[in-house]
């Protein structure tokens, strides 16, 4: 009987074990999963950009071109250098599309949010990688945000005008339109 119990206590850990490998592997990132392709050679070229003005740090930004052989992609990244290493969101560039036509509908949204009679109100877009822009109003008082990673602490940047965001996305977008038609 306890032969029988040692059994299948040992099936139910290996089955578990075999789940969460599989959920360790739905985690990866668009940059994940890019940049692990086997049996291809992998180039990173970094083009700087300025730093991005948040309310706490100027966290610096690049558009990072990556080559996987025969294939090309671009990612916006915002790197924010923490207490205990750094953090960086990968964006991209179709999510980069997305994520400007979400600020602009957003923006349009803001006054009327930051007038309401809530006490907090929240309005984010969160992309597949889990990257999120938003606004949260608390109390009368409306600030925007950027969540770089989907884990981890410190990886919020505050950002006191919406324009300061639009204006580091269209000009990732247009570096790396200048990159692909070169």
């Amino acid at each position: 009987m306890k032969k029988i119990l040692f059994l299948l206590l040992i099936v139910s850990n290996s089955l578990f074990a075999q789940n969460a490998k599989v959920e360790a592997e739905a985690i990866k990132t668009k940059m994940d999963a890019f940049t692990s392709k086997t049996g291809s050679i992998i180039r990173f070229i970094d083009y700087k950009l300025p730093e991005l003005k948040t309310q706490y740090s100027a966290p610096e930004t690049r558009i990072r071109r990556v080559n996987a052989g025969n294939t090309t992609s671009y990612f916006y990244q915002i790197k924010k250098t923490t207490k205990y290493g750094e953090v960086t969101a990968s964006i991209e560039y179709s999510d980069l599309l997305e994520i400007i036509k979400a600020v602009n509908i957003q923006k349009a949204e803001f006054d009327k949010d930051v007038s309401g009679s809530h006490d907090y109100l929240e309005n984010r877009f969160i992309t597949i990688d889990g990257f999120q822009v938003g606004y949260y109003v608390d109390k009368g008082k409306g600030a925007w945000y950027l969540t770089l990673e989907k884990y981890g602490t410190d990886k919020t940047l505050f950002i006191n005008d919406s324009e300061i965001i639009m204006q580091a996305f269209n000009e990732a977008k247009l570096k790396i339109e200048e990159l692909k038609k070169q």
